[in-house]
């Protein structure tokens, strides 16, 4: 569906150049907002622990489809508890989306054991529940076991 392309690495976007110049508002569920490193580390660490799946939603304020998708997000992860949700803003952790080679929002990382296993970039809603609803089934099976 939609996808934000016009994310360059290198350029650094201003407030000025953001079309609504705000900070998502509004009922995150239970999606964690990543604002540092530390948090970052804090929350994969507990997740490796924990045998977690983690769902990263890379995102940008400015970004129209991130924005669509965002509340649909929030319903997935109330629906399943048994993922570790994630968002991180580009624009204030550039070297994390760097690191996971995040070069279009959004962009959706799945982690299980602090490695790459999925990834969906676009604003799809059926193929991010899919995924989602996969890696959900999987977890639950481990956790009957």
């Amino acid at each position: 569906m939609g996808n934000c392309f016009s994310y360059i690495f290198g350029r650094k976007t201003t407030t000025t150049e953001r079309p609504d110049n705000r900070p998502t508002t509004g009922s995150h569920g239970s999606v964690h907002i990543i604002n540092t490193s530390q948090e970052w580390e804090a929350k994969i660490s507990e997740a490796n622990t924990t045998g977690k799946i983690v769902v990263v939603d890379f995102s940008a304020t400015w970004c129209g489809p991130c924005n669509m998708i965002a509340p649909f997000y929030t319903e997935l992860s109330q629906k399943h508890p048994q993922l570790v949700f994630l968002k991180v803003d580009v624009d204030e952790l550039r070297e994390l989306s760097e690191t996971w080679n995040v070069q279009a929002m959004p962009t959706f990382v799945f982690i299980k054991n602090g490695k790459q296993i999925d990834t969906l970039v676009g604003a799809d809603k059926s193929e991010l529940e899919k995924k989602v609803k996969s890696y959900a089934t999987a977890a639950r099976g481990r956790t009957a076991s």
